[in-house]
């Protein structure tokens, strides 16, 4: 019986959606007749050390992973669960995405006090974000509002909108929706409002390239159409250079044409303060070319000089 050590961060939502995918993997081992037994090792990242300054001023790619990646290369760890919006474009050599699974809701939520949504809100509401993504996005479509840092997790965000003042935090839907918090959301933003992180809504299981067993078993836990969907994000993340610290944003559709699986990409850059918002929107049948594409298209709108003057 093989024995696979799972590597996960410790919050509370890390553990929670660790553990679905474990358990969807145990299923998966019976169906297959393969002969499995997984256990948890709970690591922390440096992301989760620093709580007291903005993701964007702590910088460097791979905030939340690379301390799970390097128990893989040392063998502490088989596969490893992160939330795919926390993976730098480029994976170190020697690991691999093994597989991604089906995609949770990508969109990003409001929570507020009173269930006033994003335009009931009073002016100059205090909304609390970690991200510069939504912040920007935020102020794009609302200038009159005050956007403040709420770092942590879940349910101590969740505490500071109820004790620090904040009329409103926004949180990726899908965190809400697999610890079973959904009823706390107030309203979901739409992709034309606040487009998502890269990869958001989805998960990523890593592993060591050369485990052959380990990758057997991944590839029947592969979602294609999610893997597709991402790739394209990934690639248009790639190409900018970003990670989650900076203002990028992109969401893949896949659609069909003629039997063949089409991808819609739209990618967007935008200055922190929101007076600078750039878009684009692409279809194609590469994901990786689509993703190039759709950067390069930014890239030519000034997306370098924007992402030059976030990360100072």
């Amino acid at each position: 019986m093989r024995k696979i050590v799972v590597g996960t961060r410790q919050s509370a939502l890390a553990l929670t959606q660790t553990g679905q995918v474990v358990e969807q993997l145990r299923e998966l081992c019976k169906q297959l007749g393969i002969e499995c037994e997984f256990e948890l090792k709970k690591i922390v990242t440096k992301g989760d050390r620093i709580l007291d300054v903005t993701l964007s001023k702590v910088g460097g790619k791979g905030l939340f992973v690379k301390e799970i990646e390097q128990a893989l290369f040392d063998g502490e760890i088989d596969m490893a669960v992160h939330s795919m919006k926390d993976m730098p474009a480029e994976l170190p050599e020697g690991l691999v995405v093994g597989a991604v699974p089906r995609r949770e809701d990508p969109r990003d939520c409001l929570i507020s006090n009173g269930g006033l949504s994003l335009d009931e809100l009073p002016q100059g509401a205090k909304v609390g974000t970690s991200s510069l993504r939504r912040a920007c996005q935020l102020q794009n479509h609302r200038p009159d509002l005050n956007i403040e840092s709420v770092r942590g997790n879940i349910d101590s965000r969740l505490r500071k909108l109820e004790t620090e003042g904040f009329d409103a935090i926004m949180l990726a839907a899908a965190g809400l929706h697999r610890i079973g918090w959904q009823d706390r959301i107030t309203a979901y933003l739409s992709a034309d409002v606040c487009l998502p992180a890269v990869g958001q809504g989805a998960l990523c299981i890593e592993c060591r390239g050369d485990d052959e067993f380990v990758l057997g078993l991944l590839k029947y836990y592969n979602h294609e159409p999610t893997a597709l969907a991402v790739a394209a994000e990934r690639s248009f993340l790639g190409r900018l250079n970003g990670g989650c610290q900076v203002p990028i944003g992109a969401y893949a559709v896949l659609g069909d044409e003629a039997g063949n699986p089409v991808v819609t990409l739209t990618g967007m850059v935008g200055s922190p303060d929101g007076k600078t918002m750039l878009k684009e929107t692409m279809t194609g049948t590469d994901p990786d070319q689509l993703g190039t594409m759709v950067a390069d298209a930014l890239i030519g709108k000034g997306a370098v000089d924007i992402l030059a003057m976030v990360r100072g």
